[in-house]
């Protein structure tokens, strides 16, 4: 569309009619932005025929109107925070005061954000940053399926409280306040991130996560009673979860995480839900392929058995302290776990109750699948007093109880 003014313009400025048939004024030749000047909906402009030979037209498609969206977005929140006084209440009961929350350096880094570590309020704590990338580049859509992702997992976890799920300290959503030092050591000052971006305070568990714990025990191997001990701490997490109808979904070593004392604590709800009391209503492949249960990559219907699975891959990993499926691809393990009953291969030193344990947890049917409650009552009357744990690499001398297979 043409959208015709009262008077000579220069192509760096323009006038957009909103859907409220409200005139706006675009320059876009200001330094911090475009300038954008509201002339409500009676504004003084000539009728068509009167125009006359110094009277432009402005092609409202080369407008940068992802731009424009933002800077009307910074100017309404302006003039909202003028109208409640310069103060923002919380909106929601998990919503953290900005001005308590210190962000210090990044500690982890993912697909979908960055984790700092920081302090609020005086504790320790870890940030879990949601960074939607610069202003405008994400899609209308885009944003509003992160935010609802981002809302999910919020609302899953603030009202957890047990002490094999990591503590929820708060959370916000959509600031400009959010402060993260500069990249670089030798910048000074702060970087703001961008209006969408959103972040979730936990309490800080300084030994890292349990795939991190695991890798560095690779060649030693962990003692039989420590084994025990963290397939209980996660066990019982789970069990707990389940007990309030939430089903994770995405259980694996690198969503675990363990404090000074190296208790395990469940972490990162963002795929986690509430369960569907019709099965149906849950389907669709989410979580991480080698722990995703066969009902899932299959794309049929699924409940909290499918975390029951990801638990029994999550104990193989504990015990031998290696990585499931390690020379296989994602192509491979997806095929030969549906159609082949592929599992990781037991070591013939492995206690047989804990193996059994393994076992049914994996099972190709769900139904045969124990309850987490089950699984932890099975896990404390193993008896670990005469050990029992993998044979350590270097002492493993013509053991060869342990050789992955090659192919399903």
């Amino acid at each position: 569309m043409l959208f015709p003014t009262s008077r000579p313009i220069s192509p760096c400025r323009a006038l957009l009619v909103t859907p409220q048939a409200r005139v706006v004024v675009v320059d876009t030749m200001k330094e911090k932005g475009p300038e954008v000047k509201d002339l409500g909906d009676k504004p003084h402009l000539k009728g068509f025929r009167s125009f006359g030979t110094n009277d432009m037209f402005f092609r409202a498609d080369k407008i940068d109107l992802k731009s424009l969206d933002i800077e009307l977005e910074k100017q309404i929140n302006k003039a909202w925070s003028k109208e409640n006084g310069g103060v923002k209440g919380p909106k929601e009961e998990w919503e953290i005061d900005l001005s308590k929350l210190e962000i210090r350096y990044v500690i982890a880094q993912g697909t979908y954000g960055i984790v700092y570590r920081g302090t609020y309020d005086g504790q320790d704590i870890a940030v879990k940053v949601l960074d939607w990338g610069e202003d405008g580049a994400a899609t209308d859509a885009e944003i509003a399926s992160l935010r609802a992702s981002f809302k999910q997992e919020v609302a899953v976890w603030h009202k957890l409280d047990h002490p094999n799920v990591t503590k929820f300290v708060g959370a916000s959503m959509g600031t400009t306040d959010l402060k993260i030092p500069q990249k670089s050591s030798t910048s000074s000052g702060q970087t703001s991130l961008p209006t969408q971006a959103c972040c979730v305070v936990v309490e800080y568990l300084p030994r890292g996560t349990l795939k991190q714990y695991l890798i560095k025990n690779r060649r030693k191997k962990l003692a039989y009673k420590i084994v025990v001990q963290l397939a209980l701490d996660l066990s019982r997490g789970l069990s707990y979860l389940h007990s309030e109808k939430i089903v994770h979904r995405d259980v694996k070593t690198e969503n675990m995480l363990l404090d000074a004392n190296s208790n395990l604590k469940i972490a990162d709800f963002g795929v986690a839900r509430v369960e569907a009391q019709n099965p149906r209503d849950m389907t669709g492949a989410t979580g991480t392929l080698g722990y995703m249960a066969p009902e899932v990559l299959n794309g049929k219907p699924y409940n909290r058995k499918c975390d029951v699975y990801s638990f029994g891959i999550c104990l193989w990993e504990i015990y031998c302290c290696d990585m499931p499926y390690a020379n296989l691809s994602f192509a491979e393990v997806s095929s030969a776990v549906v159609q082949q009953n592929l599992r990781p291969e037991i070591p013939r030193c492995c206690p047989s109750a804990m193996a059994s344990i393994m076992k049914k947890c994996w099972d190709a049917n769900p139904d045969k699948r124990p309850d987490m409650d089950e699984v932890v009552r099975l896990l404390e009357a193993l008896d670990t007093s005469r050990g029992g744990g993998m044979i350590p690499d270097d002492k493993a001398h013509g053991c060869f109880c342990f050789i992955p297979k090659r192919g399903p």
